[in-house]
């Protein structure tokens, strides 16, 4: 395990787990952590070695409270953008070209909500609780509580988590769409690497691909996503992996993908 002081990084058999290690204020988000998270992404990207990401938090109370509210006294609205723009986390997080999952330990609140919203897949434990508190404060989310959240569960439920402010159980977050598996909290990081690694077997070539379609979905027409799907298909055949993945097929073998 690398240590990174408040994010730490440990790879293996494919896969990398990223733990945001500020348990003692429940994962906050502070800039420290905005910096080394963006950074750490960057790094895991570049890896060969890597192929799937976990996203989780230190401690048994929290997967991400928020933002640290103690770096918002005092700071103006150039500050705050500038912030946002330099330690762009979520966009980091969403931009990121391999498959990431989030496995929710517990808190899961503004910020980390938004940071949970970026991943491509959400694992809660039965202990998590999900919220976008920032009503409270006089604000509103910044990092796709109303953009992302809204895409997810839709507009009613959006609308009823963003303007009460109310946290909501993972029972409920399953029942809504917002995460996609609720299990004990003993099982939820053996069932995220579980899951990590039946995906690091497949060809990072197509995974790849697919995250950009399916990302896409989101943003264009279907006519445009139909096409940007048929262009990425058509340059999946062009890889080596899909070679291996036929032949394998043909010879009734697993595949050996190696990301070409």
């Amino acid at each position: 395990m690398v240590e990174e002081s408040v994010v730490l990084t440990e790879i293996g058999r494919g896969v990398a787990t990223i733990t945001i290690n500020r348990p003692e204020k429940l994962n906050a988000l502070n800039a420290a952590v905005r910096s080394q998270f963006v950074a750490t992404l960057a790094r895991l990207e570049e890896n060969a070695d890597v192929r799937v990401a976990i996203v989780t938090g230190a401690g048994e109370k929290s997967f991400v409270a928020g933002s640290d509210i103690s770096e918002f006294a005092g700071r103006t609205a150039v500050d705050q953008f500038r912030v946002m723009r330099k330690y762009a986390v979520y966009s980091a997080a969403e931009a990121f070209a391999k498959p990431l999952i989030a496995a929710i330990n517990g808190f899961c609140l503004g910020g980390g909500c938004e940071l949970a919203l970026a991943c491509d897949i959400r694992l809660a434990s039965e202990r998590a609780r999900f919220g976008q508190p920032e009503v409270n404060l006089g604000i509103l989310p910044g990092g796709g509580g109303t953009q992302r959240l809204a895409r997810l569960v839709g507009l009613g439920q959006t609308y009823k988590m963003v303007f009460t402010g109310e946290m909501i159980g993972a029972a409920e977050a399953l029942r809504i769409g917002l995460v996609e598996e609720v299990v004990p909290p003993e099982r939820l990081m053996d069932r995220a690497r579980e899951l990590a690694a039946a995906i690091a077997k497949k060809s990072p070539v197509a995974l790849q691909l697919i995250k950009e379609a399916i990302r896409a979905s989101a943003r264009t027409s279907l006519d445009e996503g139909l096409r940007l799907e048929t262009t990425l298909l058509g340059l999946a055949f062009s890889s080596a992996d899909k070679e291996e993945g036929v032949r394998a097929f043909l010879e009734k073998r697993e595949a050996k993908f190696e990301g070409r």
